[in-house]
Order: structure tokens, then sequence, then C-alpha cells
């Protein structure tokens, strides 16, 4: 065995032109509305930190509290003689108007809401109220958000954090004059049915959540209720609240808990709810909530501010340090040392701050180490936080590109982890699923719709055809989630997790849509009836239509089911059978198309765009997330690819503009990449919904659709990854979209197929100095714009036309060091 030579290679890049340690948003006064608050998580309880100085205002959030119980079955026993009518108006009419009225009679009831736990308040009794050296921050390197103020020479400071090893929030309250603080602390929720008990210095907070909540969307007359005759709806929860004070005196009553001539206090929240599981009761099989909050709050209350601090600190740093991220900036960068908001506005208006993207980059991490963790639920549409009792679309998980994108950056940005609450929602909604095929469709496997919760809803939705089908009856979500399990297993390369958990839920995925999937007339095997996500078309009548057969997307997302399933069974040796159908039912997928104007095709036909600017581009899933069209090995379909988005433009939702960046990167296009990235990052103050236009972010980073959806902040992180490295297509790809603003920068511990951790550092777009650890060992194909050195091996970088391929046998655990061969 060759003797590795391991020899680490310093960085030529000047170490000043590097500043970004300061991970911090900052604002120099307190928050006005809810996006202008800050968000802290451990996975499970969340808090929006406002920073009030005589009234401090934390909304608070619990993972599992949702309106609902178990999915019910035997919804819609008509739904399969509808299908079948369906797929006659499309194949023997054309009439996709009947259709469309065929598939509102094929829905099942709409998804459930997330809910908010409730409002905590700290009301605080100040002789003045004139405030100097106001400050408030959120420091993402170390999880914790800080309150400061000075009033008559006193400094108060308030620091909080929501703790993953404790299971519980905590707030530290200091004054730098022995016996200043003097408050209250009270707590309040929005739902309907709740008390308040009390017990020396605590005070919990007991309640039901509602048997339904209807979406934002539906005009209804009663859209939340409590009464549920089944008795299997209507979760409860509980809020416990107790302070901790060695000098100040401390009492309790129904209105909360009273602080008096205290100089250093310590509250602690823990919260919890019976739910027990997707198909558990949460009344008559749920668990006891009142346990679980007590002894988080115990099991608390025994250890100091330090130890829970630090604790904390050890916790949080284990995922968040794994990843640095830093890009060279211009000595005169006057923008870094404004306060975030006047920053973001500043960098509206034009202002380069490198350091803001990379501050963006590591917050859309921070953000998803706080509402995802391992053993947990996956993060909605709004991560864990939401004050809304009818959030916008429920905050539920939409599986048309929403949850999804949530999870694109788990693994590239080296969160794994945090993957696996996603991956556990998916075997959920696979037992439920398994009931929808056959009760809807007749059809093995299973099957997911375009909305579900956290009761692993899989039906369509629409209140059995109240529901528009253009969006309630899409069918691809089985295989479309089936795409993360494969992601999990190309990144781990962990097998048993494949033979055990992956491979069979693929498997359940490829049965349903070898069932779904018919012959047209041209004998290729498509998708009836199918729909382009939330999009229309104009048919050969001109007509406005939504329902059609074989869209783009359906036809790519099972390519790639397809093909995953079958290089699955590959890795495994095993289910040859099964395979090999497979292999024959791919080859028949109707194929991809090039339309008139060059771009590729969304529809059946070469139909026209009522929405020309539509802000899903679903067609394009082939680009990404798949990896169907690449420049290496698609050129055709590439260029048609670039053409859509070149006619989709570059406006849209904020989940849209980081979709595109994706897109772009994909397309090796940095300097696009990175305008979409600026797009995403603009300053908005805007509230409402917006369908077509808007996107941008608050001051508080969150991404603004609007409103708030943190799929746009997640797929940004993605994005960004994307220009830095690719690992698509069995190569890892270093800088292959690497914007001009970019020009000099370094990076480490971003993940690659293959379980590599790659760092590197570049100057004037090349690289200097990489690194390769071979986590599991393997094979090592890298692709780049120049020749590579490997230190200790003699490798010989192959120029072709797309660039240079250097490939080595890599061993376990052993890192490989890099440099470009000029240097």
């Amino acid at each position: 065995m060759m003797k590795k030579i391991l020899i680490l290679l310093t960085c030529i890049i000047p170490l000043g032109a590097f500043c970004q340690d300061n991970l911090k948003l900052w604002y120099k006064q307190s928050a006005k509305v809810w996006t202008d608050a800050l968000p802290l998580g451990n996975g499970r309880l969340g808090a929006m930190v406002f920073g009030g100085v005589k009234r401090e205002l934390i909304q608070l959030n619990e993972a599992t509290l949702w309106s609902g119980g178990p999915v019910r079955t035997n919804v819609n026993p008509g739904a399969y003689a509808n299908l079948l009518l369906a797929r006659e108006a499309l194949f023997k009419e054309e009439d996709y108007a009947k259709a469309y009225n065929y598939a509102k009679k094929m829905q099942g009831y709409y998804s459930e809401s997330y809910l908010p736990l409730g409002d905590l308040a700290i009301t605080q009794d100040l002789k003045d109220t004139v405030t100097t050296a106001y400050y408030r921050d959120l420091n993402i390197k170390d999880a914790i958000s800080t309150t400061r103020f000075t009033i008559d020479g006193i400094t108060y400071t308030r620091q909080i954090i929501s703790s993953a090893p404790d299971q519980v929030i905590v707030i530290h309250l200091t004054a730098n004059k022995a016996g200043q603080l003097n408050f209250k602390v009270g707590a309040s929720s929005l739902l309907k049915y709740h008390t308040v008990a009390v017990a020396a210095n605590e005070i919990a907070m007991k309640g039901k959540a509602p048997a339904h909540d209807d979406p934002s969307y539906v005009d209804s007359a009663n859209p939340t209720t409590y009464d549920d005759s089944a008795g299997c709806k209507g979760m409860r929860f509980e809020l416990q609240v107790k302070a901790v004070s060695k000098d100040g005196r401390i009492s309790a009553d129904t209105s909360g808990i009273t602080i008096k001539n205290a100089t250093d206090v310590t509250i602690l929240l823990s919260a919890a709810t019976s739910f027990n599981g997707f198909d558990k009761c949460p009344v008559t099989a749920g668990k006891d909530e009142n346990k679980i909050a007590t002894q988080y709050l115990n099991n608390a209350a025994v250890k100091s501010w330090q130890t829970l601090l630090t604790r904390h600190y050890a916790d949080y740093h284990h995922y968040f340090n794994r990843v640095a991220f830093k890009l060279a900036t211009p000595a005169d960068n006057g923008n870094a040392k404004l306060p975030t908001d006047e920053r973001l506005v500043s960098y509206t208006k034009g202002a380069k701050d490198p350091e803001l993207e990379t501050l963006y980059f590591q917050y859309g991490r921070y953000l998803l180490i706080s509402s995802s963790r391992t053993g947990g639920v996956p993060a909605n549409l709004q991560g864990i936080w939401n004050k809304e009792l009818r959030p916008p679309w429920s905050s539920n998980y939409t599986t048309n590109i929403n949850v999804q994108m949530n999870y694109w950056p788990a693994e590239v940005a080296n969160l794994s982890e945090m993957h696996m609450p996603f991956i556990d929602f998916i075997k959920n909604v696979a037992v439920t699923g398994k009931v929808t095929a056959k009760e809807f469709y007749h059809a093995k496997g299973w099957a997911l719709h375009h909305n579900s919760d956290i009761w692993a809803l899989s039906n369509p939705v629409g209140d059995k055809g109240n529901g528009d089908p253009t969006w309630a009856n899409w069918t691809m979500g089985s295989p479309w989630l089936s795409q993360h399990l494969w992601w999990h297993y190309q990144f781990t390369k962990d097998k048993k997790y494949l033979r055990e958990v992956a491979y069979p839920l693929m498997k359940g995925a490829a049965e349903f849509c070898e069932d779904w999937l018919v012959k047209d007339k041209d004998g290729y095997l498509v998708t009836a009836p199918s729909v382009s996500p939330e999009n229309a078309f104009f048919d050969d009548k001109g007509k406005r239509a939504s329902v059609s057969v074989a869209t783009t997307m359906d036809m790519s997302i099972i390519r790639d089911l397809f093909t995953n399933v079958i290089e699955a069974a590959n890795e495994l040796g095993d289910d040859k059978a099964f395979r090999d159908t497979i292999i024959a039912k791919k080859a028949k997928l109707y194929p991809f198309h090039i339309g008139k104007k060059g771009n590729l095709q969304e529809w059946y036909k070469d139909w026209e765009d009522p929405e020309p600017h539509h802000r899903h581009v679903s067609h394009l899933f082939g680009l990404f997330p798949g990896n169907q069209i690449s420049p290496v090995n698609t050129p055709e379909l590439t260029a048609a690819a670039k053409r859509t988005l070149e006619l989709r433009g570059d406006e849209g939702t904020g989940w849209s503009l980081a979709w595109k960046i994706n897109f772009w990167a994909r397309l090796l296009d940095g300097n696009h990449s990175y305008k979409m990235l600026k797009d995403l990052l603009r300053a908005t103050n805007v509230e409402g919904t917006n369908y077509s236009g808007g996107g941008g972010s608050y001051i508080n980073l969150f991404d603004a659709h609007p409103p708030f959806q943190i799929d746009g902040n997640f797929g940004g992180v993605s994005g960004m990854a994307e220009m830095l490295l690719q690992s698509q297509n069995n190569e890892i790809q270093l800088l292959p979209a690497l914007p001009d603003a970019w020009a000099t920068g370094e990076i480490s511990g971003l993940k690659a197929r293959g379980n590599f951790e790659v760092s590197m550092s570049w100057k004037n777009k090349k690289i200097t100095t990489a690194s390769v650890l071979a986590v599991v060992g393997g094979k090592c194909i890298i692709r780049s714009n120049e020749s590579l050195k490997i230190a200790g091996m003699q490798v010989t970088s192959k120029k072709t036309a797309n660039g240079y391929v250097t490939s080595f046998n890599t061993i376990k655990g052993v890192k490989y060091n890099i440099t470009g061969a000029k240097i």
C-alpha cells in the first residue's frame, strides 16, 4: 500500500483579508413586528424574542403542537371511479376541463395546522423611561440572544437560549447594581381552552388544541373547532415557567410570577404536548405532557445558568462549527459596522457586503439546527416559529417543493443529523400513503399529494371537492420525498440504513409509480391526470387548463426515482427482478421535449403559458434537485433549461428566487446565481401574501415569500453551496459556479456525495489549497477549472472539454491535500 504524505498546506491568501468572525444579527431598537423579532430554537421549543424594554415579549412554539388527530380512512370511496373517468376524458376526448372536474371528485380532507403555544411577557418595573445604549442581537455562532439597555445609570441585560441538551428555554436577567430587578412574568395563549395553575415560584399554563383548524385560505364560518365527537382530536399541551434567584423575592399567582429586588434571575421555560405519534390518539393514548414538562423543568432547575449555558454551547457548537465560510472583504467595508436592518437596506441599494452574504449562509444553517433535531418532527413551512392561530398555508408540510427545499442544504452543509426528522416523517407518511394509494387509486406502494401535517396526511387535499386540482391533486409526493432517502445514503454511504430504511421506502414509491403510469397512444408510459404544480396552460383550443397528461415534472421525478432505485438495488446486490422491471419501465417513460422557443417543454404538448413568469419552474426538476440535465452530459437539454429560465424571468417569490440560485449554479453560471442571491437578500417590508412577485428578506433575515416561509432561507443556503461545490453524477466539482464577486475566499467542512468532506481556499477564482477527507473511503473523482496536484500522490489531471478531471482512490479516514497545479 502506498504511504500517503499528508502535509497541511497553508492558505496563501492574506488572513487580514477576512474578518467574518462576528456572526451576529444586531439592532439599535426593539422589534416592532414579528418579522423584526429574533428566532431561537432547540428543534422542539421555539422562541421569537422582541427585545422590549419595559415589556419583553417572547412568542413561544412547541414543534408538536398541531390541531387535529390521526387521519381517517375510507375518505372518498368514489375516487377510483372518477380517476377512470378523468383518464377517459384526457385520452379519448382531450377534454381538460372535464378531467379537471373529475379530479375535484378525487379529493380528501385538508391538512391540519401548526399552532402557537403562547406568549411570555416580562413586564419590568423601571423608574425612568429614558433608555440609553440600547442593543439587541442574535449570536448565531453561539445560538444566544442578548438584549441590553441602560436606564438611570443601571444597565440591564437579558440573555436567552433554547437548550437542546436540557430541553428548556432559559432566560437570564441581570442588573449591574444590586437589587435593581423588579418585574413580572406572565403567560397567555391564543388557544381557546387554557388555564393557569400556581405553585410557589412557578406557573403552569395548560390547555387543549383545536380538533380542527381550516387553512387560512379557506373562507369558513367556523374555521377553528374544538368539539370532537370521536374523542381523538385536540391534543393537550402544557407550558411551565419557573423563576430562580439568589437574592430576589419571588411570588406567584394566576396572573404570573413577580420578582422583587433581585440582581440576577434565571427563568426556565418547559413545555410538552400529548402528541404520541402520527397514528396515536393524543387524547386517549397521548403522552403525559405534565410529566414530561415537569421532568425537564426540575432537571434544569438544579443547574446554574453557567452550567446550562456551557452544556448548550457544547451541543450547538458540535454541529455549527463544522463549516466556516469567509470571503475577501474590502478594507473600507463600512457596511459591516451597521446594525442588520440598516445594513440590509444599504446592501439592497448596492453596497458590497460579502460578510452579509456569508452571515446569511450561516444563518440558514443556524435555522436548520434550531428547527430540526434528531428524534423530533421535521421543520414545517415556518420552521418551528409561528404566531398565528390560522397560519399562512397552515404552516404545514407542503410537498410539491417547500418541505423538500427545507432539507436541500442538510447534507451538503454538514448537518446530516438534521435530515433525520424528515426521513422519519417519510416513514410515517408511507404508512398512511399505502392506504391512500389503495383506497383512492387501487394501486400498490404509497402515495402522497400536495400537503401533509404532523399526522402524516397523504390524501389529495381539498375538503372533497373544494380544492383546486391545479395544486390539490398533484400525485408525485412519494417519488420526490424518496429522493431525500437516496441523498442521505449518497452522502453517508450507510449501507445498513439503505437496506433497512431507504430502499424499502423507495421501492414502495416505485411500486406506486408502476401502477400510476399508463400508456399513451405512442406507447410511452405517462402520468394521468397530471399537473405542473400551481401552473396552467392554454390548450389547443385556446382555453385555460391545468390538468393534463405527462407533465415534464412528473416524468422527471419518476425518472429520478427509477434511476435511484436501480442504483440502490445494485449497491445492495439484491432484488434483481424488481430492478430489471424498473429498468424496463424507465426506458419507456415519456421523454423530455424541447419547445418551439428553444425552452424545455413543461407540458405534454408545446402549449403557451397564461403566466409566462410563474413562480414555479417545476419542469426544471431534472436540472435541480435532479441530475438528469447537466452541461457535461446533456448540452442540448442544458441549453433548453437555460432558455426556460430566461423566458421565466428573474422575479419570483422568496422560495422561487432561492430555487433559481440552484438552477443557475447547475448551469455553471455563477454571476447569474449571485444575482438571484442578491435578489433573495434584498430588504422587504411586505407582510401580506404575494403569489407572483415579491421575495426578499425581512430585517431579521427571514425569507419573505411574502409572507414568511423558511424554505427560502434553506434554499438560499443550498444554492450558495451549489455555487461552491457540486457532487452529482459521481463527481466532485470544485468552485463550479463561482461568481466574480467571490473571487477570493475560503470554505471548510462542506460535504460531497460519497461521504467526502471538502475544504477549499481560492484566489482570483483559482484554487490555492483544498482538502478532501475520505470519511468512508472509495474512489474520488474531482472536476475543476484547473489542473490539480494531490500531495504525496502521482496523479495527473485529465483535461476535458468541461474542465479538468482528477481521479484517485482514497482510504477511510485519510485527508488528501490538494493544490492548484500552477501554485
